[in-house]
């Protein structure tokens, strides 16, 4: 019934906010902004009504949680860099319904979600810089997944992915995006050295390896990055703990997806940490389920499946 038409990874840097403000960081991450402005230009082209964002800034440590408010609008401090992101006004129409059956057929699958429309919680800073460039004019509708998962298994929020896409291809009478707002590796610069890194990675290995990935991606080497997934997502210090490329990778087929990315936004230092804007051509599944996890102490959020 519906369609999946268009999935990225996506960069929600708060400099780009502070690069379209006077001062020393005008116009320093034009590049990401126009990146994001593309995505919307396609989902306009390929008739998506709705952008469904896994945010890696969103916390929870229960559940997997979907913001689907009749409507956003406020104006947002961040309490983690409140001198990057500082009085943002925002506003979005929200998606009830699709939340909704996006819920409940994912815990139909196994994966418990909970949506939330009747509520006051507005959306995290991963879903608001990104839609500050890419629904300025209120086009799309917007439903926030939580991604920052803190008890979860990576398997699980693959598993959460493959399900929300066939909620949508079965059940939604629609067409929608997804974004996986978040980054790669994802260490900050020490305190007090993040001017110096404004621009730069913290760690030269983790450069080394952000870079490895994303030629991986470009070589849709997909089998070998889901099974590095859990140990990159460690030792790579990767944002969420890389649950929202997880559910990205799940909605489009994990292991088996054969598609190459394309980059949009090169592959660029912020404070220490590694970003990108990448589109993800979306191609057909094969219908399998991905495995649930086996709740093991030991295994702790690292836990994957590496084949469907």
């Amino acid at each position: 019934m519906g369609t999946v038409a268009l999935a990225a990874k996506i960069t929600h840097v708060p400099s780009m906010y502070l690069s379209e403000l006077p001062g020393p960081r005008h116009g320093t991450r034009q590049d990401a902004i126009d990146g994001h402005r593309e995505i919307a230009r396609r989902c306009k082209a390929l008739g998506v009504d709705t952008l469904v964002v896994f945010d890696t800034h969103w916390l929870v440590n229960a559940s997997y949680h979907i913001n689907c408010a009749p409507h956003f609008k406020g104006t947002y401090t961040s309490n983690e860099l409140p001198h990057f992101i500082s009085n943002l006004a925002f506003e979005s129409p929200g998606n009830p319904a699709l939340g909704q059956l996006l819920a409940r057929v994912a815990t139909e699958h196994g994966v418990e979600t909970l949506a939330h429309s009747a509520t006051t919680l507005a959306p995290e800073y991963g879903t608001l810089v990104p839609l500050r460039y890419m629904n300025a004019d209120q086009h799309f509708k917007v439903v926030s997944v939580s991604a920052l998962c803190m008890a979860h298994y990576l398997n699980d929020s693959a598993r959460l992915g493959w399900a929300l896409r066939r909620a949508v291809e079965q059940h939604y009478d629609g067409c929608v995006a997804f974004l996986a707002s978040g980054s790669l590796s994802h260490r900050f610069a020490q305190n007090g050295l993040a001017p110096e890194f404004a621009f730069k990675l913290w760690s030269p290995l983790l450069e080394r390896l952000d870079r490895s990935v994303v030629q991986m991606w470009q070589q849709a080497e997909w089998a070998d990055f889901c099974a590095l997934l859990p140990e990159y997502a460690a030792k790579g210090h990767g944002e969420g703990f890389m649950h929202d490329t997880a559910m990205l990778l799940g909605a489009l087929g994990w292991a088996a997806y054969d598609a190459p990315v394309e980059v949009l936004t090169p592959y660029f230092g912020a404070s220490g940490t590694g970003q990108i804007n990448a589109l993800f051509p979306v191609t057909p599944q094969d219908g399998r389920a991905i495995p649930r996890a086996q709740a093991s102490a030991a295994d702790g959020y690292t836990a994957v499946a590496t084949r469907l």
